[in-house]
């Protein structure tokens, strides 16, 4: 642990610049406690701002591809970078796997009898699923593809909320908004107001992975890059780690 920290703060003051850059990264709105942690501790060290903007991935997707200034974007699933890369919108030789994640089933603390897993979806007990929205929320996406899997889709088609971002989501179900939500296990992690009912296995084949890349057009490319490469040391990754995220290895 000790020596994890002193590289990273090694890490840090090698990349302390003379003159300091403002980066705007796009990120996946699930990550946004551990972002903001990590950007502060870099901020410190090395100078530079760091502005976020937070989101679904399909849309922070959508805004890069209509212009939006980004130096970075880190997205909650291959797709939205696969978008991305091939419409040459991402830096070439900037683009790898930074994290992973799993999906589970939440509900409000506050009433955790009715439902106890998966099968009960599809019950008198849910009336609203919070989803994200399956055509630009990663979390949607993946719940949606989970559940057909499953053969559970055409039992709660009509019961699902689709939302703009997993953090909506979340939100639904700590007030009472909905029933049950499928969020990441990281935002599940971060609420005192919902209980994990239920995991999707690992083994279950969804492979859910935080690609992250420069920016084509990025202003500030190298310190873009910077950023990036700090997210991928030793400490950086103690950090994610506490927020519940895995290594995609």
């Amino acid at each position: 642990m000790v020596l994890r920290l002193v590289s990273l703060v090694l890490f840090l003051l090698a990349a302390t610049k003379t003159n300091a850059a403002e980066i705007t990264v796009f990120a996946a709105a699930s990550l946004t406690n551990a972002l903001r942690e990590l950007a502060a501790t870099y901020e410190t060290s090395s100078g530079d701002t760091v502005r976020f903007n937070f989101g679904s991935s399909g849309a922070l997707a959508r805004q890069i591809k209509e212009g939006a200034p980004a130096d970075a974007f880190l997205s909650a699933d291959q797709l939205r970078a696969d978008q991305l890369e091939q419409a040459g919108l991402l830096l070439d030789g900037t683009r790898r796997t930074l994290l992973a994640n799993t999906l589970v089933l939440v509900v409000n603390k506050d009433d955790p009898t009715a439902v106890k897993g998966f099968d009960d979806l599809t019950g008198k007990a849910v009336r609203r699923l919070a989803i994200g929205e399956p055509k630009t929320v990663p979390a949607g996406t993946y719940a949606k593809q989970w559940l057909q899997d499953k053969k559970l889709w055409s039992g709660v088609i009509d019961k699902c909320v689709p939302l703009d971002n997993v953090r909506s989501v979340l939100a639904a179900v700590e007030t009472g908004n909905a029933d049950a939500g499928l969020v990441y296990k990281t935002d599940a992690l971060i609420s005192k107001k919902v209980i994990v009912v239920a995991e999707v296995p690992l083994s279950d084949g969804l492979d859910i992975t935080y690609p992250v890349a420069v920016v084509k057009d990025a202003r500030q490319p190298t310190a873009a890059k910077t950023f990036l490469d700090y997210l991928g040391t030793a400490g950086a990754m103690e950090v994610f780690t506490r927020y519940g995220f895995l290594s995609p290895n």
